[in-house]
């Protein structure tokens, strides 16, 4: 496999109380300091882009294992939510459901399980931070239609 490369570009107008634009091939959009921290707040927070990163990749590495496995959805929605707290560090939580398509059977549902499980322990960006010390966790409701 080749080595992927990744550009980013950032740009910022004029100081703290001011925005920045970042910008890669698909991602274009501002960012700034909260103003709880005495920022304009006009923009994505790094905590609200580093969450951000953790989910697309766990629901692209599900995607993709999904795709793998011949495993047929009819639809993923996700939440996520970070919560910082002295008492029990960083944590993320991924709120998904699945909705399988008509006539799922238990086997469809026990694999899904398993997927949701995988794609937790293959997710790059989700391994970077439990290696420092983030917490994450999958909350995954499986239906029917």
């Amino acid at each position: 496999m080749a080595d992927l490369k990744t550009n980013v570009k950032i740009v910022w107008y004029p100081d703290a109380k001011g925005y920045g634009k970042i910008e890669s091939n698909y991602l274009k959009t501002n960012i700034a300091i909260p103003k709880a921290l005495g920022g304009s707040g006009e923009g994505s927070d790094p905590k609200e882009l580093l969450v951000s990163s953790a989910a697309s990749c766990y629901i692209m590495t599900l995607v993709y294992s999904l795709q793998t496995q011949k495993l047929d959805v009819a639809g993923i929605f996700m939440d996520s939510e970070a919560t910082n707290s002295k008492e029990d560090g960083f944590i993320i939580v991924h709120s998904l459901q699945v909705v399988l398509p008509a006539g799922a059977t238990e086997k469809h549902i026990k694999a899904m399980n398993g997927a949701m499980t995988a794609a937790d322990q293959a997710c790059e960006v989700g391994n970077l931070l439990k290696k420092a010390g983030v917490q994450i966790k999958i909350e995954g409701k499986i239906a029917t239609i």
